[in-house]
């Protein structure tokens, strides 16, 4: 078995000549969440379509490497990148709504996932897809499969689009403000169902968002990104250590103390194996 990274980043990217990340540098342990956190326009959005060898198709261009399981994605040639997303790494987007295609039913949408890594299989698909449901918390049947878009909550699309993201079992799921388009209740829902999920299939997650609150409930460990910058990496029971302008500013911009919203949050895996727990 591969003791090394899942996941191993080095790279710039930009604009028209205009650097937007700066030697962004990180590795992803197996199993691990990481949640990157940073103001709005500090780079964050730039930073999931570069790692996904998307950027250049927005205009931009990056340099280095993304390196998943040994191969760099970055090297890779359209065709080859296309069989990989997905397969061993796929996307949660934002704003659920516009994600999905308003003109097919989720059934299709679906379908389509599942026709680009494996041969048609309805039998296998049925049972792939309705387990999923059931596991993100949506109603596992034919007729809510039969909706469109336009005909379920922001919610449900979004546990849809974590659905999708599950299809074929990729080792690493890139989370990009998932819960930025929803409303508080539903948001904490989200969060607890990556959290669950993550621990369940021991999915690596990196979760990108601008909400530490969501962030300290979720992940193993915190990177602040800061003017296209990693400025500060701590694990997440450590950020009182923290030192960097950055990571205080959004440590005093918190409603409470981190240490009170620390108290609330179930310990992750590793964390339980220094954990004791008495028997009533």
């Amino acid at each position: 078995m591969n003791a090394g990274p899942l996941l191993r980043v080095d790279l710039e990217a930009g604009y028209a000549g205009k650097p937007v990340l700066r030697s962004i540098r990180f590795e992803l342990q197996r199993g691990e969440v990481l949640g990157l956190v940073g103001a709005s326009g500090a780079g964050k959005s730039t930073l999931a379509s570069s790692l996904l060898g998307l950027l250049p198709w927005r205009g931009g261009s990056v340099r280095g490497e993304v390196v998943l399981e040994g191969e760099n994605l970055l090297a890779l040639a359209p065709r080859k990148l296309r069989t990989i997303l997905g397969r061993s790494v796929a996307l949660i987007p934002q704003s659920p709504m516009t994600a999905l295609n308003a003109a097919i039913s989720l059934e299709s949408h679906f379908r389509e996932a599942w026709k680009a890594h494996r041969r048609t299989d309805r039998g296998a698909l049925n049972a792939r897809v309705l387990e999923l449901l059931a596991e993100v918390q949506l109603p596992p049947d034919r007729d809510f499969l039969r909706r469109r878009p336009s005909q379920i909550s922001v919610g449900q699309a979004q546990r849809v689009l974590i659905a999708l993201a599950l299809l074929h079992r990729p080792p690493l799921l890139i989370a990009d403000e998932p819960t930025s388009a929803l409303d508080p209740v539903t948001q904490a829902q989200i969060v607890q169902l990556l959290r669950t999920l993550s621990r369940r299939h021991h999915v690596t997650l990196l979760y990108i968002s601008h909400d530490l609150v969501s962030v300290l409930q979720l992940a193993d460990r915190v990177a602040v990104i800061d003017r296209g910058a990693l400025v500060e990496s701590l694990p997440v029971t450590e950020l009182a250590r923290a030192q960097h302008p950055s990571t205080l500013a959004l440590l005093h911009a918190l409603p409470v103390p981190v240490e009170v919203l620390l108290s609330f949050r179930e310990p992750s895996l590793s964390e339980e194996k220094s954990i004791t727990f008495s028997q009533s």
